[in-house]
């Protein structure tokens, strides 16, 4: 049985995409930056995803990837490269501002609690993830809040949850079990973590060859289902 929950946010609980584009128009004006086409948003995410899953190889620092995607981003697009640290600033504090739920997730963790335990566990920013958990009100439904900035070391390291595992009640492998849309940081760190793992996958790509995925949903709601199993 199911006993506790690692909920991953940006792409699972919340829709990450929605609070990225605003955030881009809203710093973009603040910047007088001229107009943010969707070709230029699809370009920053491209960089903005290829940063964090070298930092998740360990192969950069969490700062090389904050400035330096923008860095990146930004020399593409003609805009000059030394806005990109208080760029990065203001934006950890506007990715926080629009909340959208994936899948009516505000109402699904409300109506877990006290039948498992529930943990964020998140690569998000200190500053982002709080802003938004709170505004969001899932912070305060969770029993605690586990971000890789602050503990240390990044999913899906082993280290990272080792830490969480040493902050939560003791559970066996199987009676843990992570939600998260990333194969790279959620499914594979809960696979090197021993738990069960859940991969929230809305768009129904194909499930890779060869990696041991406990569950795969479309819908966060299909959670449900996987706890009564």
């Amino acid at each position: 049985m199911i006993r506790i929950l690692l909920w991953d946010v940006d792409g699972t609980l919340l829709d990450f995409q929605a609070a990225e584009r605003a955030a881009l128009e809203s710093l973009f004006r603040a910047f007088s930056l001229g107009t943010l086409k969707d070709e230029m948003i699809r370009r920053y995410s491209e960089i903005n995803d290829g940063f964090w899953k070298r930092l998740e190889r360990n192969e950069i620092t969490r700062q090389e990837v904050l400035v330096g995607r923008f860095r990146v981003f930004f020399g593409e697009m003609g805009i000059p490269g030394e806005l990109a640290e208080v760029f990065n600033e203001r934006y950890q504090e506007k990715l926080g501002d629009t909340v959208v739920f994936r899948d009516d997730s505000f109402h699904l963790v409300e109506s877990l609690r006290g039948r498992v335990r529930q943990y964020v566990v998140s690569n998000g920013t200190v500053v982002s993830q709080r802003r938004k958990l709170a505004r969001s009100g899932l912070g305060e439904m969770m029993d605690g809040i586990f971000l890789s900035e602050a503990v240390g070391a990044e999913k899906p390291a082993r280290a990272f949850f080792d830490a969480v595992f040493a902050q939560i009640p003791p559970a066996a492998g199987d009676e843990i079990m992570i939600v998260g849309d990333s194969l790279t940081s959620d499914i594979l760190g809960g696979i090197l973590a021993g738990i069960r793992t859940c991969w929230y996958n809305p768009e129904g790509k194909a499930v890779p060859e060869g990696m041991r995925i406990d569950h795969v949903i479309r819908d966060l709601r299909e959670v449900l289902s996987c706890l009564e199993a």
